[in-house]
């Protein structure tokens, strides 16, 4: 840097000094370079966006920033920045995280899906509740909502426990390949389910209930004079044909494996069981028989039956 001499005040007397620093800045900034002075002395005017002190750019200190403010603090660059973290006011889960059409989509589906599931239970209920002005005014749509896909096998409030044997038996008209018919007699088809059951620790589904739900299902669907009541009569019909071909087929009774079943019939019969020796309840020990009347086994029994 370059030193000049200058006195302070008018007088004399006053000493002389050497002056620098911002004066020395002034008579740089301000003074023009001689002809004879080389490129890169002090009185180089410094470029634009900072102030060249002379000191190399390494070492100036950290803190001083350009007058323009065209450059970024370093410190501010190299220091890390804060992850993001999400607004914790604003639901990141669930309905509320959608937006507008989803949620008044999700809305809707539930509302459905609520509206369907109270219905399902008002009707199931209806079902197995006991005969009341609504069942009877809408029994068709009740059941019509349940079977067969919802059936239930149980009373809200239950019966009295069934206190009969029902022995289902069938005969049939089986066509020999002489081309006779002959009658087979009377097959016991709820004593041979007895028999595969007893000493059965796990006996199957269907030896226990396949018989007697069919038999019921056309009890309860037909009068005493074997004439459909409900619409659902000629289902529960063919359903019980349809068992009785099976079973006569799987036994091979009456030489059915060497004819064709042309015809058969069923019955049932029924007998009371007897109360308990201390009850002074007295029941007719006569078995009832229904007879229903001949059904001729067509080719779609016939195929059905197979495919089980």
């Amino acid at each position: 840097m370059r030193l000049s001499k200058f006195r302070w005040g008018n007088g004399p007397g006053v000493g002389s000094g050497e002056r620098g620093g911002m004066d020395a800045y002034d008579e740089v900034s301000n003074g023009r370079r001689g002809p004879d002075e080389p490129e890169g002395s002090a009185s180089t005017i410094p470029a634009e966006g900072g102030i060249d002190d002379g000191r190399p750019a390494g070492e100036r200190r950290a803190d001083e920033r350009p007058i323009d403010g065209s450059a970024t603090d370093e410190s501010a660059l190299g220091a890390p920045q804060p992850p993001h973290s999400p607004d914790p006011t604003q639901p990141t889960s669930g309905i509320a995280a959608l937006s507008l059409p989803y949620q008044i989509t999700a809305a809707l589906v539930l509302a459905v899906v609520a509206v369907v599931a109270c219905v399902h239970i008002g009707m199931v209920f209806l079902h197995i509740a006991p005969s009341n002005t609504l069942t009877k005014q809408h029994g068709r749509v009740v059941e019509g909502w349940v079977f067969p896909e919802f059936e239930q096998n149980w009373k809200l409030f239950a019966p009295n426990p069934l206190q009969q044997n029902i022995a289902v038996e069938v005969r049939a008209d089986v066509r020999t390949a002489a081309g006779d018919v002959r009658t087979t007699g009377w097959y016991g088809l709820s004593a041979l389910d007895g028999a595969a059951i007893d000493g059965n620790p796990m006996p199957s589904h269907t030896q226990q209930n396949e018989l007697r739900r069919a038999w019921d299902f056309y009890a309860s669907t037909h009068d005493s004079e074997n004439r459909a009541t409900t619409s659902r009569g000629g289902l529960s019909e063919r359903y019980l044909r349809r068992i009785v071909v099976l079973r006569l087929d799987r036994e091979q009774a009456g030489g059915v494996a060497d004819g064709v079943i042309e015809r058969i019939q069923v019955r049932s019969r029924t007998t009371n069981v007897r109360p308990p020796d201390w009850s002074e309840e007295q029941v007719s020990d006569k078995p009832v028989v229904r007879e229903l009347p001949w059904w001729s086994v067509t080719d779609r029994d016939r195929t059905e039956a197979s495919a089980e």
